[in-house]
């Protein structure tokens, strides 16, 4: 169901159909937004996995968006890491539960990354999300994900990487790694390989074997 976060920012909560959930999970969509699919996979995994399910808008107020995606990197120099901060936070508190772990997919990954900074989430997944922002996507308000990690938590963070995905080069990975970040590489994988089916990029195999390595970790 959508929900309204305390910041203003429109989510979709999902609970278990039966049982109590026992964790909380944030989620943040790709760079196209929250829509039926993200609706969809929110329920799937609260159903799955038993926890409280949470997917924030990451264009609040931008229902005009074109789905471009170079209008949608526009958007996201104007956006500023201290609000998008505080709507996971936010999220995390509308699940309901003490612990609560976040992924990403895309610059929803990227944003997964830079979450790894904050106390609030147990553990974090990063699904492809850029290691480094593209020059696409630099505004003002933006950190560098490796910069925000490096003062944050990296043991609490995997990333999940297809090795033919251009945007984690092969030198971002062992970035990210020597800060002691846990990957998951995929070597035939391309750039949104896991989350939607419908997609080109989509492996069915190892987009089930991430989903399982997501699952684990998230509840360690």
């Amino acid at each position: 169901m959508r929900i309204i976060l305390t910041t203003g920012t429109a989510a979709e909560l999902a609970l278990p159909s039966s049982g109590t959930p026992d964790m909380g999970l944030v989620v943040l969509p790709d760079i196209f937004g929250l829509r039926p699919l993200f609706d969809d996979l929110c329920q799937r995994l609260a159903d799955e996995w038993t926890m409280a399910v949470c997917a924030v808008d990451p264009f609040p107020g931008r229902d005009d968006l074109p789905a471009e995606p170079d209008a949608r990197w526009e958007a996201v120099t104007q956006r500023d890491d201290v609000a998008r901060f505080a709507d996971f936070e936010a999220a995390a508190d509308a699940t309901g539960c003490d612990r609560v772990g976040i992924i990403g997919f895309c610059i929803g990954g990227m944003y997964a990354l830079k979450a790894g900074s904050l106390d609030r989430f147990a553990r974090a997944a990063a699904f492809y999300g850029m290691i480094r922002i593209p020059p696409a996507g630099v505004g003002p308000g933006q950190g560098e994900p490796l910069d925000l990690l490096a003062h944050g938590h990296p043991d609490r963070v995997l990333a999940i990487l297809g090795e033919r995905d251009p945007y984690t080069p092969l030198d971002d990975i062992v970035a990210l790694e020597a800060l002691g970040v846990a990957t998951a590489r995929y070597p035939e994988a391309e750039h949104g390989f896991v989350h939607d089916p419908a997609r080109p990029a989509h492996r069915a195999d190892d987009a089930a074997d991430a989903w399982r390595r997501c699952e684990a970790w998230l509840r360690r």
